[in-house]
């Protein structure tokens, strides 16, 4: 029935033009959003309705070939992109004295490889389902998580799914809901000797008081893998021979907010300012335009089930060989 709703709400909101009451209350019962005065709702509205101008004008302008992705409503819709920024892009770039090099290696491509055409390493078993950080900028420890959760599979055969709230509670030098990335997250799980299952330590979309189990270790890592910056080739190679890769990128834009489906190509992304960690799992090509596969942490209602294809081979769009990194288990 939610599924019927959120059809609905994307249908009338993107296709139809001006908005009316229906679509709004439609968006408001799709997402159970509740406002706390009139006042409230009337400045939601209003945000929410110029979000519906901006996916409708994207949408007519892919119709007509100026594209190669579309957007659509979803529950970000009454939030302006500086408030969404705030909560949901919670990636804090380390500065290089923050890094300690003895604890990561450089990643050495193996000698004369040939890149396959094509990499996904979701139905090899390495990757877990769609995860939802909520309301809390979290998106790091997610991004780690999931990158040691294919090592792990990589090395036992055994998909477990890890604990982002130990992460959010725990690893002391990030801060939690309001960002930290993922060095230092896999520092800490060194440092201590693991981290639980997700099952063991849930999530809560809120920092708590650190309460890890030694007896629920899900997994553990020996030190990180860096991948030299900006360098794509290396980037693939990684992808390929290793499995899912921790990335940053620049998600800042309204574009990357409400997208839907196709391949995310933003020239306004920057290569330096990065935001948002997430995971590439693999990468392809669609009508002869390349793209890596990345896993989201928003949900499977964002993009294409929780997933985004982003322009790969394009000059580091988006900064995502930035800051590119795998735990070695």
């Amino acid at each position: 029935m939610k599924s019927l709703i959120l059809l609905c709400v994307v249908l009338i909101s993107v296709h139809c033009f001006p908005t009316s009451n229906e679509s709004w209350s439609l968006f408001k019962r799709a997402y159970e959003k509740k406002y706390l005065s009139n006042e409230e709702e009337i400045n939601r509205r209003q945000i929410w309705e110029n979000n519906v101008a901006m996916i409708h004008q994207h949408n007519l302008e892919f119709d007509i070939g100026l594209h190669s992705y579309t957007l659509e409503m979803n529950k970000f819709g009454d939030m302006t992109n500086e408030e969404f920024r705030k909560q949901m892009n919670g990636y804090k770039m380390s500065s290089e004295n923050e890094i300690n090099p003895n604890n990561y290696q450089t990643f050495s491509a193996p000698a004369d490889f040939v890149l396959p055409d094509s990499v996904d390493w979701r139905p090899k078993g390495y990757v877990t389902y769609v995860k939802d950080q909520g309301q809390c900028g979290s998106c790091w420890a997610f991004s780690t998580t999931g990158a040691l959760e294919g090592q792990h599979f990589a090395k036992t055969s055994k998909l477990v799914p890890l604990s982002e709230q130990q992460l959010v509670d725990c690893s002391h030098l990030n801060f939690g809901c309001n960002g930290g990335n993922q060095d230092l997250a896999f520092d800490y799980i060194k440092l201590h000797h693991g981290i639980d299952t997700e099952n063991s330590y849930p999530y809560f979309a809120h920092r708590e008081l650190c309460q890890s189990h030694k007896q629920d270790i899900g997994a553990n890592l020996t030190g990180y893998t860096r991948i030299e910056k900006h360098n794509e080739v290396a980037l693939q190679t990684a992808i390929a021979t290793v499995g899912p890769i921790a990335v940053s990128i620049d998600a800042s834009q309204g574009s990357f907010q409400f997208y839907s489906r196709g391949v995310y190509d933003e020239p306004n992304c920057s290569t330096k300012r990065l935001d948002h960690a997430v995971l590439a799992v693999g990468y392809g090509t669609l009508n002869s335009t390349d793209y890596y596969i990345v896993k989201n942490s928003w949900g499977k209602n964002w993009g294409m089930e929780g997933y985004i294809q982003m322009s790969r081979n394009k000059q580091n769009q988006c900064g995502i060989a930035t800051s590119a990194l795998y735990p070695l288990v």
